[in-house]
Order: structure tokens, then sequence, then C-alpha cells
């Protein structure tokens, strides 16, 4: 199995849970190869062999950024800021010649608890390219905008991982 996991991150917690997911898919039997790939910069044709493509950014105003809400992360202080996020990148994505197993997530604030989800739209942009869904999209907690991630959200992130290959 050989998976890529793309994501977005502007103060890093969704890095930090990202890299947790590939760390759990690491851990399993049969998995060759594991990329972990920022949205920035990532190519806008899957690598040949892809098995699972995994997706996650922060949910912002309801859904995956854009550029006016990266732009007030930007006035907010977060760290970096990429002109070009999940969003983007997943409309500029090639769709495969055979379908692609796809995960999502996103990161949300626990408190305010806002509603909306950048997981379930770009779950749903995808499946509109032709990707099939490998397991509903999941949510990953940070305290606040900046973060850091809640207690237990990166270990429950490898443990999402690990088990992404088992579908």
């Amino acid at each position: 199995m050989r998976a890529l996991v793309v994501y977005e991150t502007l103060w890093g917690n969704t890095g930090e849970i990202a890299r947790s997911i590939a760390d759990g898919i690491r851990t399993q039997q049969g998995v060759d190869d594991v990329q972990l790939v920022e949205a920035a910069t990532a190519a806008e044709e899957l690598p040949k062999r892809i098995d699972l493509l995994v997706v996650g950014g922060p949910t912002h105003a309801f859904s995956m950024s854009k550029a006016s809400t990266r732009d007030s992360a930007r006035q907010q202080g977060a760290n970096t800021v990429p002109e070009r996020g999940i969003r983007e990148w997943i409309d500029g994505l090639m769709t495969p010649p055979s379908p692609v197993m796809v995960a999502t997530f996103d990161t949300r604030t626990v408190a305010p608890r806002l509603p909306g989800s950048a997981a379930k739209k770009a779950m749903k942009k995808l499946v509109g390219r032709g990707f099939r869904p490998a397991v509903k999209p999941e949510s990953f907690g940070v305290h606040g905008y900046s973060g850091p991630v809640a207690d237990g959200e990166l270990e429950r992130a490898r443990e999402w991982g690990a088990a992404l290959t088992a579908t």
C-alpha cells in the first residue's frame, strides 16, 4: 500500500495532526510508502500507484480555508500562511485514471464549538472528482485558533491513521 497525506496548516496544529496520521499509517503491515506533503507544494497529479489519499486542513468560516480567511489568520498572527490551501489544490487536482480511496480530516476549535467542517467539504469535492470515500470525514480539536492541539488528539490521529489501512 502507498499513501499520500496532503495537508494545509497555518498555526502548525493541522501539520501536527497530519504527521500523526502519517505515523499511524506507517505502523501497519503492507504499507510500502507514506508521503506527507503540504498542499501549497503538492503536485496536481497524484503519484503513480497511490492506494490512499488523505487530505486535511483547518476549518475556516464553516468550510475549507480560502484566500480571505487565510489573510484573516495572517492578521491574527498565523505562523505560516500558504498561498494555496487544500481548496485550491483539490480544484486543480487531476482526476486519477482509476478510483483512489480517500479520507479527509480537519482541525477545529474545541471552544467555542463552531459549525461547519473543512473535512466534509473536502470529501464532497473529492468524491465529485471520482475518489471513493474510505471512511467518514474526521475532526480533531485544537484550543483556540492558534492551538495547541487538544489533549489526546495526536494519539487519536495516529490511531485513525492506522485504522485507515484496514478499510
